[in-house]
């Protein structure tokens, strides 16, 4: 029995989400190394992968698989023949079940009885990638899954590479960021293994998770570059566009996977990023509630909703969408800043500081778990001291790490400590250009009456996102604040009042104001 009998095997009891992964992988290796599978088996592959495309609804990219498939046949000499299915059709109804079973279990919270469900899917087939997953997801050791599919990596070829694929999700859902990314790194740079979508993807949600937005839009953009109708992982790209204020590309992403599949929370997710950071909330909200519709477990969709209830003013029907995030993701940190956000938001800093304290606890002491501590303790007055030494500490980790840097600003602000604000803000944006780094920069020279280069930090900001208020204002208070030259050109200007340029300039703003509440109120329908 050979890999391919073990996907047909997979392919037959239903275990789409198992076939996918795994056909996925060995077409990577397949195009990496053309002698590993003959044209049948190549073929064979192509289908199967296609097969749980179309059940995914990812219809255009089944499409485009299914056309490969047909030139892979043609391809065939006249004497090849596509073997006939041989699997063991007698376990496919159980392996189906159980499967369903293990999903319904872990949704219900009911881990015992889901590992036990998912650990009889692997008995039954060792190469049930996404009930490896599962068992992963629900705490149970990576050296136990491993165990469990030993005797089929040990007989079939060309299969060394999962022992270490187990391990770097192992590593992903404890939270172990770090060593997960340097796992899956050394997995991807092996030559059978290089340029899988699945996996860039995993490392582009990882260094995501681990607040390194730069390397992540860099996967996310290499990822989409080799699948054009990748749907996975890209509500989290969208999201990160939208930080960066590069709204134009968030649209035309909604654009294209709308026009790849709407049955996916993914493109409702986008859209409604784009309208979070266009301040439209009430729209986010609802693109958000469509998106969990269509997947309960999105938990981008539920933080997107969570996000704008919280700006809408509804903190706690946000704080709900925040803890059901938590609950799907316990090790991601963003679902337990947004629900700290709300605690904050309504005054709540009692039980802000328990969340921070048992996210501390919970997932190390890291840049990120640090900085968000010292975010609930700049809070309190009396925890300012508490809070510099946990914000030292986290850019002693990670002197990149913006949040931490953003933080440690705001403190030596608060103490009129501009010039060791203004030396922090440089050494950050050393080697990376963020638009509130740039415009921080910018309110600290201003404070050091270095006028000129505060303006260049808001222009710089403005031209990294100009969508950004703060940038703007910040900009246009230096414009009114009048300096000696400009007093005396002011009094020069003085003879030429009753020009009506004023007064146009006023109508200017009315009209303005009018065409914004249009757009507003086009925008809500």
């Amino acid at each position: 029995m050979n890999v391919i009998d073990h996907l047909r095997d997979m392919a037959a009891a239903g275990l789409h989400s198992n076939v996918r992964l795994l056909s996925s992988l060995l077409l990577t290796m397949s195009n990496n190394n053309p002698e590993l599978f003959s044209p049948s088996q190549k073929y064979q592959l192509l289908v199967y992968h296609a097969d749980s495309l179309f059940h995914d609804k990812e219809y255009r990219n089944a499409v485009s698989k299914y056309t490969m498939a047909l030139q892979q046949k043609k391809a065939l000499s006249k004497t090849s023949k596509v073997r006939p299915s041989t699997g063991n059709s007698a376990s496919t109804p159980q392996s189906q079940i159980n499967m369903m079973l293990a999903n319904l279990y872990k949704k219900a919270g009911q881990e015992r009885p889901s590992v036990t469900s998912y650990k009889e899917v692997l008995r039954q087939c060792p190469l049930a990638l996404d009930a490896i997953l599962g068992l992963l997801s629900l705490s149970v050791k990576g050296a136990e899954v491993a165990s469990m599919t030993m005797n089929v990596i040990q007989t079939l070829p060309n299969l060394d590479w999962l022992s270490v694929w187990i391990k770097a999700y192992a590593f992903v859902h404890i939270g172990d960021n770090s060593r997960a990314i340097n796992t899956i790194c050394s997995l991807e740079k092996k030559s059978l293994l290089r340029d899988n979508v699945d996996l860039l993807g995993s490392l582009a949600d990882l260094y995501f998770r681990a607040g390194d937005n730069k390397n992540s839009v860099l996967k996310f953009e290499q990822a989409q570059m080799l699948d054009p109708y990748l749907i996975k992982g890209m509500d989290v790209y969208g999201y990160l566009l939208a930080r960066e204020g590069r709204l134009e590309d968030v649209e035309n992403l909604g654009c294209r996977l709308f026009n790849i599949s709407d049955q996916h929370a993914e493109p409702w997710v986008v859209s409604g990023c784009h309208s979070f950071y266009s301040k439209r909330y009430s729209r986010a909200l609802y693109l958000g509630a469509k998106a969990i519709q269509l997947n309960s477990n999105s938990v981008q969709a539920l933080l997107l909703k969570g996000a704008a209830l919280r700006n809408m003013g509804r903190v706690q029907e946000a704080i709900i969408h925040f803890r059901e995030a938590i609950r799907l993701a316990p090790c991601r940190l963003d679902c337990y800043e947004g629900l700290i956000e709300c605690y904050l938001a309504s005054n709540s800093i009692r039980e802000a500081m328990v969340m921070a304290n048992n996210v501390y606890k919970t997932l190390g002491a890291n840049a990120q778990t640090l900085t968000l501590l010292a975010t609930v303790c700049l809070e309190d007055p009396v925890t300012q001291e508490k809070a510099k030494t946990l914000l030292d500490k986290a850019l002693t980790q990670r002197p990149d790490y913006i949040k931490a840097v953003v933080k440690k600003a705001e403190l030596l602000s608060r103490e009129q400590k501009y010039e060791d604000g203004i030396a922090l803000l440089r050494n950050a944006l050393a080697n990376q250009s963020d638009c509130v780094l740039h415009r921080i920069l910018g309110d600290f020279l201003v404070a050091v009456n270095e006028y000129q280069e505060a303006m260049d930090q808001y222009s710089i900001a403005l031209s990294l996102d100009p969508n950004d208020q703060k940038s703007l204002e910040g900009m246009q208070k230096m414009e009114k604040e009048e300096s000696p030259t400009d007093a005396t050109q002011e009094e020069d200007v003085d003879d030429m009042e009753g020009s009506g340029e004023e007064g146009d300039l006023e109508g200017s703003d009315s009209e303005a104001a009018q065409w914004a509440d249009q757009e507003q109120w086009f925008g809500m329908q």
